[in-house]
């Protein structure tokens, strides 16, 4: 090296964006986190592989850079750090998940974890730096911060599988476990009774197959004529509609196990008989419960006659899903075996429908 190419990488050099050291430069990042970095031997601009805690960590590797450079021991850094915002964007672009997972998963990113992380290398993020970031977190909103630490916990596990970290460094027992904060109380048969009566007759039917069949909104706004089978009384659920961003898309239901057939019990049949000669049109492809302008109905319709209906029901706690507990809690309290709720209800796990075998027990 000559002495030309020596005063020039030990001078100033740097980002002017950062201040302007005896050697190289540092910056506070948006994550409050320190990046150093500095105009090697080769006229190129090297950043540190990692960032820092302070100001003064950074200072310490510019002086170790300088060091090697007046002894000639200086090599070009191996390659730019990957970026955990970077890593995450592609992890979430890549998973093969439902449209409203990816709206979910994206929003916990961008609110709760990039904040901290995104600027960081994966390879920096340490467990105490995950335990200083949980820590942050709302206490105030449990679900949330389960999801986020669960979220982070996945994309680093990833990571170690793509070799880009040692080992994960999410070790937080219980922090990714969500409790229910809503205690679901079952309507009872005179509850239910109050609360269909007190429905528009469009949507009654719709809420006797929320409770009975246990159907998601999403696969009840989505039934079609054609997947009523009324000679052997059953629902073929095979598709699911979601609104994200503004969008409709339909596609098969929340789960694998989704895609079933749900029998429909023989009181309820003279209901559907009825609900198909008054309310249906379009053929075997006509929408079972349309919106009045033919396609989807938006929760926000169904919620504007549900809300009143469940007061002159005496339940305003009632949820629109909670009539999908209180039909588990009947097959549940008649004698429904693990393996039948869960094709009933399309669980893929046990723990779900477990619950609700729970509840029933308590109301023996």
């Amino acid at each position: 090296m000559t002495s030309t190419d020596r005063r020039r990488a030990t001078g100033s050099g740097g980002n002017r964006k950062g201040r302007r050291e005896s050697f190289g430069s540092v910056r506070v990042l948006s994550s409050s986190r320190v990046q150093a970095r500095y105009t090697g031997p080769d006229g190129r601009t090297h950043n540190a592989p990692t960032t820092f805690d302070t100001k003064g960590d950074a200072r310490a590797w510019l002086a170790v850079k300088r060091s090697e450079i007046v002894r000639d021991a200086w090599k070009p850094e191996a390659g730019r750090p990957v970026l955990f915002g970077a890593y995450a964007d592609a992890w979430i672009t890549g998973r093969d998940v439902k449209p409203r997972t990816r709206q979910h998963y994206r929003a916990l990113l961008d609110s709760r974890i990039r904040p901290t992380f995104g600027d960081m290398p994966v390879r920096a993020i340490t467990a105490a730096r995950v335990r200083a970031w949980h820590s942050g977190l709302d206490a105030n909103t449990p679900t949330i911060r389960a999801h986020a630490y669960a979220l982070l916990r996945t994309i680093l596990g990833t990571a170690v599988v793509d070799g880009l970290l040692p080992a994960n460094p999410c070790h937080l027992r219980g922090a990714g476990t969500t409790h229910r904060a809503h205690k679901v109380e079952p309507a009872t048969l005179d509850e239910l009774a109050a609360l269909v009566e007190a429905m528009p007759p469009r949507y009654r039917l719709m809420t006797l197959l929320a409770a009975w069949c246990g159907l998601r909104f999403g696969e009840l706004a989505e039934l079609r004529r054609g997947d009523v089978d009324l000679r052997n009384g059953v629902l073929h659920v095979r598709r699911g509609v979601v609104r994200v961003r503004g969008e409709v898309i339909v596609g098969t239901p929340k789960t694998a196990a989704g895609v079933r057939d749900v029998a429909i019990p023989p009181h309820l049949l003279p209901a559907v008989r009825e609900h198909l000669h008054t309310h249906i049109g379009g053929g075997r492809d006509g929408l079972l419960f349309p919106a009045k302008h033919g396609g989807h109905l938006a929760p926000a319709t169904l919620y504007r006659v549900f809300y009143p209906a469940r007061e002159a029901a005496g339940r305003p706690d009632l949820r629109w899903h909670d009539l999908r507990h209180t039909g588990a809690v009947l097959a549940a309290s008649t004698g429904a075996t693990l393996a039948e709720l869960m094709a009933r209800l399309g669980h893929s796990t046990p723990a779900a429908a477990l619950r609700y075998q729970h509840a029933a027990q308590g109301r023996d």
